[in-house]
């Protein structure tokens, strides 16, 4: 099975109200089997525009990203970034190895 990932590239504006997106995600992820590869490290742009934050995590399939996205437990937590942080989330599948 191909696992599927959340790429996140984002700007906080607001970091105090970011803890209370950030402190409720791992346990609406995890529910999924989403875990963090990559959690707003550290970064060179080498090509194109960029945002300040980026993340990756990985999820067992496509199917699963997708139902931890519509889940009532990430969209509560993601109901505290929308003022805090602009960000732009694409969900990929992975490829066969």
């Amino acid at each position: 099975m191909k696992k599927a990932y959340w790429i996140v590239r984002g700007d906080v504006v607001d970091a105090e109200a970011f803890t209370q997106y950030t402190s409720r995600t791992p346990a609406a992820l995890a529910k999924f089997g989403g875990q963090f590869l990559v959690r707003a490290g550290q970064f060179e742009a080498v090509e194109g525009p960029t945002r300040s934050r980026h993340t990756l995590i990985e999820f067992p399939s496509y199917e699963q990203a997708l139902a931890c996205w519509n889940s009532p437990e990430y969209q509560e937590a993601r109901s505290h970034r929308l003022d805090a942080a602009e960000v732009d989330i694409v969900i990929v599948e992975g490829v066969d190895r």
